[in-house]
């Protein structure tokens, strides 16, 4: 009978060690899923972010290529017209500071400069 008694003592103490490592389990879990959830929604925002970046490169690398296109033809522009294949667009026409560039192009009392 006392080893009965011990044998059930025994049992009811595995069963409350079981229970306890179970609602721990469990605990776990769910400090886990907080976690994995929480890191979803972090994952989520960084992903916007990571859409709203890509975007603006995308938009600066267009202004960018515009920019460039637009420079290449104004260095063409400007090496046609120092060549002399600018169609005579300033010659005898006024710049910024005045009345310079009468005739052939040349500046006024510069001698040659801004001539062909």
């Amino acid at each position: 009978m006392e080893a009965i008694k011990k044998k059930m003592q025994m049992l009811k103490l595995d069963k409350e060690n079981a229970i306890d490592r179970a609602e721990q389990a469990e605990g776990d879990k769910k400090q886990a899923e907080d976690r994995c959830k929480q890191l979803e929604e972090e994952k989520q925002g960084l992903e916007k972010k990571l859409k709203g970046t890509e975007d603006e490169v995308e938009k600066y690398s267009e202004a960018v290529k515009e920019a460039q296109e637009k420079l290449e033809m104004a260095e063409k522009k400007a090496a046609d017209v120092s060549q002399g294949k600018g169609g005579g667009a300033r010659r005898g026409g006024t710049d910024s500071v005045g009345e310079c560039f009468r005739g052939k192009g040349r500046a006024c009392g510069a001698g040659s400069a801004g001539a062909p």
